[in-house]
């Protein structure tokens, strides 16, 4: 056509003007239009003369007329059009076969005549019947005991495609030997031969006709006064609108059942794409506001400029989806004015019809649009907002193009109830989203970004988070680098899903942070770090339990399981204790694995129970495996599955400990994992005695210079000249504080490692602080210098006294 047909909301059906009138050529060319033909379709005669009449056909003809065609005989029949501004129109026409001297065939068409049954003056009761059944409005036909057609009246000449005179004498595969008529060609045999009356129903296309029809038949046996079959008779009805309504129903029902059977977005999306397609649509979009699309809230829609919309979901009946023009994933707008900004705005569905100047606006607001319309032949459209909860969330575009019926308003009915559906699941998929989201976020801000760079050992880890089908837990992880180049390995999992759970690990991972900066011991840690859990579960009030949106696990639920270890690569020792958790595995520098015995200790949050370390020598080079339960635990296999597993990969984890841990998730890791997963691996380092220097000093007041000179010496032996001052005026305050303040043993401990490591301990268990000196005052000023010349300082509790330490940073 000349490009300018666009999408229709529908197919017109009237009268046809009683002096149409076309001539098309032998090579199937209009030669004439009349002004009838204007009138129907809207062309002007210079806009279609010489063109192909098939130009003009919205749909085949129907197989009588191609038949009749091809024979050069006369056919009267239904035909589908396209008008001037995209509709269809189906009219029935007349062809009629004219004759030149070439023997070739131009054809009249013009409209079909109404067969009339003329009535006598004073109709007898024979007449009478014969008008009544050739003007019922049913089509109805009757055959001889050979099945051959006797007579049919006018409604059955035109599901045939053929006159009465046509048809006569034939049986129905003689009259159209296609399927289904072998069908009813054997029910008809079979009435005739049992006597017994039979129904059928079926959906399909006439002969005559341009569209499918549901039909219901009654093939009855005429018998006569003795009981034998005489004949039989057809009686069709055509039950199309009772066929499409039971049709919807069942789409509905396939709505409930398949729409919603996830927790995402995209996949709900799918779905009502599918349902639809497969129910009364041959193309279906989902578009779904930006805002939606990426998990936000959704944004009102403004009337005033262009919306961006994101293609969540398409489906047609053809595969690959080759009408659409934006693929799934890709983005578009949706223009000012136009039907599908109006249906936005409004939040309701509508069919645009194709004279609505919006709608030729937003097909041509895309060539890629326009085109495909033209090329598939779209011509009924519905637009449905997805809203729910009283937002719109996005737009469902269902369109036709192979069903030549358009949408009705009982289809725009029933696109408004499935869409409704749907978009309550799309909102529940996408608030479960951006919960997820933000619980994952929120975890991940709050777990180490990398692996910090430590002397005393390796570390790699793997956090993975629960799939799809369960909320993001609390598990948790650190690696915290403490006094004396000692390390502490944390990992622990709250009770729980979803954001309360990640907010909890986040109060318990600070908690963990903040004990261990004041090094306490790992069964003291735990027990500090229980009496936090059971605070947590006193401030949890009554009302924070009731709110179903903060989804709380109730009171005997909070709590966690935790693993604390500290590992010294001086002494090549490492002391670590569990509150619930799962033992953590030992792989020695050989490849024996071992799961350490630890006292299992009860998990965090019951309170008044107590805690016990475990102190363990690791070779240097030995491996640490700490982990969470969701690692080795699953629905479909025991625990000890899951440690055999573990310890046969640990067996050669010789390699790079970041293959290792990638080695073991894949071979470890459950199918369907249901709770979130953390591994850490850490092999062990030791410092060696060049790195690390030790004095026993004499309580006495003279061992200050002695200190002071021997520190730096060894700083300057280390090529930290550059140090020695600042190690020199630490060293000097700390040992007399020692000798002022403490006791014996009075110990100077130097450490080189990523920092220079200042260590004084004695045997008194009093902690210094940090106070600032008056104007007056002879001493107090001694530590305020240590914090002012080291990176960090601080004091920690040994089992003879106490330790106090300080960090200078390593020259260039």
């Amino acid at each position: 056509m000349d490009g300018r047909f666009g999408t229709s909301a529908g197919a017109r059906e009237g009268p046809v003007p009683e002096d149409l009138a076309v001539v098309v050529d032998a090579g199937g060319t209009i030669a004439v239009w009349n002004s009838g033909a204007r009138q129907l379709l809207g062309y002007e005669a210079a806009e279609v003369v010489g063109r192909p009449a098939a130009e003009l056909l919205a749909a085949d003809l129907p197989e009588s007329a191609r038949r009749n065609i091809a024979e050069g005989r006369r056919w009267a029949t239904e035909v589908a059009l396209r008008h001037r501004e995209g509709e269809r129109v189906v009219v029935r026409l007349t062809g009629t076969p004219l004759t030149d001297g070439d023997d070739a065939r131009p054809w009249l068409i013009t409209p079909a005549a109404q067969e009339r049954v003329y009535q006598p003056a004073e109709p007898t009761a024979e007449a009478l019947w014969d008008l009544t059944l050739a003007q019922l409005p049913v089509a109805v036909a009757v055959y001889d005991t050979e099945a051959r057609l006797v007579t049919a009246n006018e409604i059955m000449t035109r599901v045939m495609g053929r006159t009465v005179a046509e048809m006569r004498g034939l049986t129905l595969w003689e009259i159209e030997p296609t399927p289904p008529f072998d069908e009813y060609d054997r029910l008809q045999r079979q009435v005739l031969r049992t006597g017994e009356p039979v129904f059928h129903e079926n959906y399909g296309q006439a002969p005559g006709e341009v569209r499918g029809h549901a039909w219901s038949m009654f093939l009855s046996p005429l018998k006569d006064e003795a009981g034998t079959v005489r004949g039989m008779s057809a009686a069709v009805f055509d039950t199309t609108e009772q066929y499409w309504a039971r049709r919807r129903l069942a789409v509905l029902n396939e709505a409930s059942l398949r729409i919603g059977s996830t927790l995402d977005v995209v996949r709900t999306a799918d779905e009502l794409a599918e349902v639809a397609v497969t129910g009364f649509a041959d193309f279906v979009t989902v578009d779904l506001l930006e805002s939606v699309a990426l998990g936000d809230e959704p944004e009102p829609v403004p009337p005033d400029r262009p919306v961006t919309v994101r293609r969540t979901a398409q489906r047609s009946v053809l595969e690959g989806c080759p009408e659409s023009v934006v693929p799934s994933g890709g983005t578009t707008f949706y223009p000012v004015g136009t039907p599908p900004m109006r249906a936005l705005i409004a939040g309701r569905g509508t069919r645009p019809a194709s004279g609505d100047p919006g709608m030729r606006k937003w097909i041509e607001s895309s060539p890629a649009r326009a085109e495909t319309v033209a090329k598939y032949m779209i011509h009924s459209v519905m637009m449905v907002p997805l809203r729910a909860r009283g937002v719109t969330l996005g737009l469902v575009h269902f369109m036709r193009h192979r069903r030549p019926e358009p949408f009705t308003e009982d289809d725009l009915l029933l696109a408004e109830e499935i869409v409704a559906r749907a978009a309550v699941s799309v909102d529940n998929a996408r608030r479960y989203t951006h919960e997820r989201r933000t619980a994952l976020a929120l975890q991940r801000s709050l777990l180490p970004e990398r692996p910090p760079d430590l002397a005393a050992m390796q570390v790699a880890y793997r956090y993975l988070p629960a799939g799809s089908g369960a909320d993001v837990g609390g598990d948790w992880f650190d690696v915290i680098p403490l006094s004396g180049a000692r390390v502490a390995l944390v990992v622990g999992d709250v009770v729980g899903h979803g954001i309360h759970a990640s907010a909890t690990m986040g109060r318990l991972r600070t908690a963990v942070r903040t004990l261990a900066d004041v090094d306490l011991a790992p069964d003291e840690l735990l027990t500090q770090l229980d009496d936090l859990v059971v605070r947590l579960d006193r401030e949890e009030g009554p009302e924070t339990r009731d709110d179903p949106a903060i989804q709380a696990p109730t009171p005997s639920e909070v709590g966690a399981t935790c693993l604390y270890a500290v590992y010294d690569p001086v002494a090549r020792r490492c002391t670590m204790a569990r509150a619930g958790h799962p033992p953590p595995a030992v792989v020695t520098p050989a490849g024996e694995v071992r799961f350490l015995d630890l006292p299992a200790g009860p998990p965090l949050g019951l309170g008044g129970l107590p805690f016990e370390s475990v102190e363990v020598e690791l070779a240097e080079g030995s491996l640490l495996a700490l982990y969470t339960d969701g690692l080795v635990e699953a629905a479909d296999r025991d625990i000890e599955v899951g440690l055999n597993l573990l310890r046969a990969e640990l067996a050669d984890a010789a390699g790079p400990l970041e293959e290792t841990c990638d080695r073991v998730l894949r071979t470890v890791l459950p199918a369907r994992p249901a709770d979130d997963i953390v591994l850490m691996l850490a092999r062990t380092s030791a410092l060696d005695s060049a790195q690390v220097r030790t004095w026993r000093l004499p309580d006495d007041p003279a061992a200050v210079s002695r200190a002071r000179k021997a520190a730096s010496e060894q700083v300057t032996a280390w090529g930290l000249g550059d140090a020695s001052f600042a190690t020199e005026l630490i060293v000097s305050e700390l040992v007399t504080n020692a000798v002022r303040y403490g006791a014996e043993p009075i110990v100077l401990r130097l450490i080189r490692d990523n920092t220079l490591i200042c260590e004084v301990s004695d045997g008194s268990s009093t902690a210094p602080h940090l106070r600032r000196a008056r104007v007056f005052d002879e001493g107090g000023r001694g530590l305020l210098l240590v914090a002012q010349m080291a990176e960090r300082w601080g004091s920690r509790q040994t089992a003879t006294g106490k330790t106090i330490w300080a960090e200078l940073g390593l020259p260039e």
